[in-house]
């Protein structure tokens, strides 16, 4: 099964566990379609942002993710059941905090990656962030005990 069909996001939104040993899975699947929707964020999506997030989810994961695999992800239609927030509201439950970071840190890597950040993006960006339940000392990169 393709990475683009979002097995994992989809099994937990519809109630089934996710083991521990999928959680890299559902980490790689939350990232692809938190890319991806963010690329629509803001209505079109450009062929520049699909190669940019082509890049990021290859540095993050190490895979490569093909263009159809991107505009899959962006589609309305999975999105027809529950918004991109409340799978991400499920899904952090089960990601581990550098995950739900990294899922963040790689959504600024996009909407960074042109020229400008639309309002659309910023809002699209804190929902993400509230959704992922992640802190502002996580984004900033602060841990206590770190120096």
């Amino acid at each position: 099964m393709a990475i683009a069909d979002l097995n994992y996001v989809l099994k937990l939104f519809s109630g089934s566990e996710i083991s521990p040993e999928n959680e890299n899975d559902l980490f790689e699947e939350v990232l692809l379609m938190t890319l991806a929707r963010a690329a629509n964020a803001d209505v079109s999506i450009q062929h520049v942002e699909v190669e940019s997030i082509q890049a990021i989810l290859k540095n993050h994961t190490g895979k490569d993710f093909s263009s159809a695999d991107i505009r899959v992800a962006a589609r309305e239609e999975l999105y027809a059941e529950a918004t991109l927030v409340k799978y991400l509201r499920g899904a952090q439950k089960k990601l581990s905090d550098e995950h739900r970071v990294e899922v963040v840190e790689a959504l600024t890597e996009v909407f960074r990656s042109d020229s400008t950040v639309s309002g659309l993006e910023v809002d699209f960006f804190n929902n993400v962030v509230v959704a992922l339940n992640v802190t502002p000392a996580q984004i900033a990169g602060l841990v206590a005990g770190d120096v």
